[in-house]
């Protein structure tokens, strides 16, 4: 995805007078920190010294957005590492270990000079995940479930129905 892929409809260069520039084939990846860099949160985007439009906040939360597939049978789980220990090989491996799909993976500085890892599965319970990623020695800080209340109203639901099962025998 690209700044052309995330212009703000309706907005226009000449309306906004975005203070920076950038090209269109700048990858979204890039164009955080630089919107984040500009007063008004706007930039201006360019194609052959052509302007095209303006990205803003919200086009680029959208663009971002638009990249990560929802899905409700995956967990997010965030692990720390030495800067020397990181390999994102690694962590799908230790990941597809547990039979498990690395759907995302992002990496961010974590404290002490760690490296904080925030990946997303495709499991809707990440204990055997984190298991696995523990037996590979990555430091587990914290997992979430996806739609942890739902699976935790369907195991009550069973419980109480083998319950009602054993009572009527």
């Amino acid at each position: 995805m690209t700044a052309k892929d995330i212009l703000s409809l309706g907005k226009t260069i000449e309306e906004c007078h975005p203070v920076a520039t950038v090209e269109s084939d700048m990858p979204v990846l890039e164009i955080i920190p630089r919107l984040l860099d500009t007063p008004m949160r706007e930039l201006g985007v360019t194609e052959d010294g052509n302007p095209l439009g303006i990205i803003d906040q919200t086009s680029l939360l959208e663009g971002i957005g638009s990249m990560i597939a929802s899905r409700d049978d995956c967990s997010v789980i965030t692990v720390e590492c030495q800067p020397e220990d990181y390999s994102a090989s690694v962590l799908a491996h230790a990941v597809e270990d547990s039979d498990a799909h690395l759907v995302d993976l992002l990496s961010s500085p974590g404290e002490e000079g760690r490296i904080k890892v925030t990946l997303r599965v495709r499991h809707s319970d990440p204990s055997a995940a984190i298991r696995s990623l523990e037996r590979y020695d990555f430091h587990v800080i914290e997992a979430h479930a996806s739609g942890s209340d739902i699976l935790e109203s369907q195991i009550a639901a069973e419980r109480l129905l083998s319950l009602q099962a054993l009572m009527n025998v």
